[in-house]
């Protein structure tokens, strides 16, 4: 089991917490903060979207990542008491490498039906050299109808690299999109709108670039899955969508206690209402869900990464980036 769920300690409330009292005890009740609130009687929203390479290299891979997706979502729906929206965007390449389409968006719906009508018609073709449409397809995810009070989550399937990121491989935009679109900036764009991103990377394919993947998660708070790993994958997924869920709960408690101290008229106290609110928490018996595999965590973020995450463009990544001779990670078992 990848998810487990662990009485919530006095140092995890702190550090959860006081970062976002001290912020809204600066910037006061904002009119986010108010939305969140008026939302949270009414039970916790999900925005789940899917971002999936459909060129022909991942003709191998479509129908088990397809498969996937769909369990991910039924799980997700019939597990949790969760308002949920699916979205979808297939993404191929910019012509001259293809000339079908680069990105095929199908925005948010609650229909379960519809996305898996969406996901039946996905078909992998195309895409000329090895890199691909990436950057478009993140950014077409930034331009999804995101609910402002959702927990938000963004799940990129791929097999191959961005333009720019190994210009010896890249026949036709070695400099990176043609759009100008940078998937650095992208990515740092979705953590500010508060969208969570995982990785599922088709191994073996993607191993060369698999630490600028990384990198990409590991700004957007997310987690990199193997596609190859079908036992994981659906567990990581959900498991990360109810541990989103779960901090998303807190904040909202926490908010509430800010909102009452303030229409009282008085001063916001972080230690307080952080005490105020674990008090609560402790009383009713909450839990807070953390993403494990067998009580042990899961693959880490890679030094390599970490160096590329610090760059703000692609042009800065090239000065950092290897193709690594990566092996699959070994999970516990």
């Amino acid at each position: 089991m990848v998810h487990i769920m662990n009485p919530l300690g006095k140092m995890v409330m702190a550090l959860l917490f006081l970062p976002l009292v001290e912020s809204m005890a600066v910037n006061g009740l904002n009119q986010q903060v108010q939305r969140d609130i008026a939302g949270s009687a009414g039970g916790q929203a999900l925005d789940l979207a899917f971002v999936m390479d459909c060129t022909g290299s991942m003709g191998s891979y479509i129908d088990t990542a397809r498969k996937h997706i769909q369990a991910i979502v039924d799980e997700i729906v019939t597990s949790s008491n969760t308002t949920v929206r699916l979205a979808l965007i297939e993404y191929r390449d910019h012509p001259p490498q293809d000339n079908t389409f680069v990105t095929k968006t199908y925005n948010f719906t609650d229909s379960v039906f519809m996305m898996k009508i969406w996901l039946n018609a996905a078909r992998a073709t195309g895409g000329g050299d090895g890199p691909e449409a990436v950057a478009e397809a993140l950014f077409k995810a930034t331009k999804l109808s995101w609910r402002p009070e959702a927990t938000k989550i963004t799940v990129l399937i791929s097999d191959a690299p961005p333009h720019g990121l190994v210009p010896s491989q890249d026949s036709s935009f070695p400099n990176g999109s043609p759009t100008g679109h940078d998937p650095m900036k992208i990515v740092r764009d979705l953590a500010q709108m508060g969208v969570t991103l995982y990785i599922i990377g088709c191994e073996p394919a993607i191993l060369p670039y698999k630490d600028f993947f990384m990198a990409l998660d590991y700004l957007a708070g997310g987690q990199y899955v193997p596609l190859s790993r079908p036992e994981l994958l659906v567990d990581v997924i959900t498991g990360g969508a109810q541990e989103e869920l779960s901090i998303q709960k807190f904040e909202k408690l926490v908010q509430v206690e800010v909102q009452k101290t303030i229409a009282a008229g008085g001063t916001v106290d972080k230690q307080k209402i952080s005490q105020t609110v674990y008090n609560e928490l402790v009383n009713s018996g909450a839990t807070s869900t953390h993403l494990l595999l067998n009580n042990a965590t899961l693959e880490g973020t890679t030094d390599a990464a970490k160096q590329i995450a610090s760059a703000t463009s692609m042009a800065e990544v090239r000065l950092h980036f290897h193709m690594a001779t990566a092996k699959p990670y070994t999970y516990p078992t």
